[in-house]
């Protein structure tokens, strides 16, 4: 029942007002009783909102708006902090160098990256690539936790202090902290450095890949 609430929350936030339920035998999601269909139109309706959104000054210099893609029956969500220059230009979340090497790793553990499903905390890129402000991250962290909600990852992997800093209310020495799994509203967050980061300190490559393959197996396990 409580899950049922959230749910219905979450489609009058994004401005769903009539529910079609699918006739016949349907093979329905394991996560909240949806449909792959379901949660596809879901999506498309919150990416129309974001991409009109302005709750914060960061769409004054977004050529779009972001949300996200990958698999909606995803057991792990990669987070990361806002999107880069490609990232705006193509729609896409990591398609620069840090998404190359986050795909790489991604691959070396085993695994596809249309296995999971990969965001950010802010959906615009913010000027210069400068880390999104805390109010910027506040206005743009429900439509995450609407993702969330609709996918229901059992592991949420966070890549690098400004997203470990959204879900955790709190400053994050990442250098410190990474490797550490957290409960969180049902969930466990692994949090570990941003690829971008990785990419500056080669040494970091190999504690990330570790880091990743961690939340992998943690997605993966019984």
């Amino acid at each position: 029942m409580e899950n049922l609430k959230n749910y219905l929350k979450i489609l009058k936030e994004i401005g769903v007002e009539e529910i079609i339920l699918p006739e016949g035998n349907t093979e329905m999601s394991e996560n909240k009783g949806l449909s792959l269909e379901e949660k596809q139109k879901i999506f498309q309706k919150l990416n129309k909102i974001v991409q009109e959104c302005k709750k914060c000054d960061l769409h004054l210099n977004r050529k779009q708006a972001v949300l996200g893609e990958g698999n909606l029956e995803a057991k792990l969500m990669f987070v990361g902090e806002a999107p880069g220059a490609d990232e705006d230009r193509l729609g896409r979340p990591f398609v620069g160098r840090a998404g190359k090497l986050l795909t790489s790793l991604i691959e070396k553990a085993g695994h596809k990256r249309e296995e999971f499903y990969i965001s950010n905390i802010c959906k615009c890129r913010p000027p210069n690539n400068r880390t999104p402000l805390p109010d910027e991250m506040e206005a743009c962290f429900p439509y995450l936790e609407q993702q969330i909600e609709v996918i229901n990852p059992k592991v949420l992997c966070l890549l690098g202090a400004t997203a470990c800093y959204g879900f955790l209310k709190r400053p994050v020495k990442i250098t410190k902290e990474r490797g550490t799994v957290i409960n969180w509203k049902d969930k466990l967050l692994v949090l570990t450095y941003h690829p971008a980061y990785a990419l500056r300190n080669l040494s970091a490559v190999d504690i990330l890949f570790e880091d990743i393959k961690k939340a992998i197996e943690l997605a993966y396990s019984d």
